[in-house]
Parts: structure tokens; C-alpha cells; sequence
């Protein structure tokens, strides 16, 4: 576990810098046409510092904005137009921190609440109180072994 949490620390601090860019919206055009227009640089131009021809950055820059271009060619655009390609992941939770948590809670929800229905069947019914003890106890001990089916 202590490898694992190290993993996450390091992650955590990785991403961090990148929460505010989550709030950053692409051009409608797609970075490289934005950029490109905003350079005053021609397809021509872009195509010849690609060593390509101009249909191909229209079709480089028809991918970009329906989503289907792949991250090298970006990666070469971005070079051609003298920027550099910035790429990661930020989750949603704020946190990997705090998606785990989320995940170890659903999980250890439905595990507590079954034994709870059995329980409750065999007229062993718990109280609030005890229940929510024990999802808190679950979920710390599924943080803590974070076993692969928090995932599924």
C-alpha cells in the first residue's frame, strides 16, 4: 500500500497544477486553426513547416475540432506553429483523493447494505447509527487495500 500511496501523492502534485485548466475551453475552431489565424500563418504555411500539403492541415484541423485527432498529431502541429503540446488528466472528483473515497464509499455501500437486508431477513435488523459506522469502516479498509474491483 505505501508504494501505491506514494504513486498517488506524486500524481496529486502533478495534477493540481494542471484543476484550473479544467476551466479552459477550446476554440471552436480547434487550437491549431485558432493559433494559426492568430499567427496570420496560411495553411501553406503550416503545411510546409509540416513538410504536408494544405489539405492535409485542413484535414489536421477538421480532426482537432470533431475530436478525432490523435495526440502526435497535435503534438507535431504544436511544434510547427513554435508551441509546445500540453496533455493530462484531472479528475473530476478535484482529487485522485477524493475519487477514491467516492468509489471505497459505493462500494462499501452496497457491501453494508446487503449484509444489512440479511440481517434485517433474519430479523437482525441494525440501527442507523451501527450502519453508518460500518460503511465508514468499510470504505476506510477498502481505501486502505484498494482492491481492483473498486473499478468495476
Amino acid at each position: 500500500m505505501g508504494h501505491k500511496k506514494l504513486q498517488i501523492e506524486q500524481l496529486e502534485g502533478k495534477m493540481k497544477v494542471l484543476q484550473p485548466l479544467k476551466e479552459v475551453v477550446m476554440p471552436p475552431t480547434g487550437w491549431v486553426k485558432a493559433v494559426r489565424l492568430a499567427l496570420g500563418m496560411s495553411m501553406r504555411q503550416l503545411a510546409a513547416r509540416l513538410g504536408t500539403t494544405k489539405q492535409s492541415v485542413q484535414e489536421m484541423e477538421r480532426r482537432e475540432e470533431n475530436g478525432s485527432i490523435t495526440l502526435k498529431s497535435l503534438r507535431q502541429a504544436a511544434s510547427a506553429l513554435d508551441m509546445e503540446l500540453v496533455y493530462g488528466l484531472v479528475p473530476k472528483d478535484g482529487s485522485l483523493e477524493a475519487l477514491i473515497d467516492r468509489k471505497a464509499r459505493e462500494l462499501a455501500a452496497k457491501i453494508v447494505s446487503r449484509t444489512s437486508q440479511s440481517m434485517l431477513l433474519e430479523d437482525q435488523g441494525i440501527s442507523a447509527a451501527r450502519y453508518n459506522k460500518a460503511l465508514d469502516e468499510r470504505a476506510a479498509r477498502l481505501k486502505y487495500e484498494m482492491p481492483k474491483i473498486l473499478w468495476d
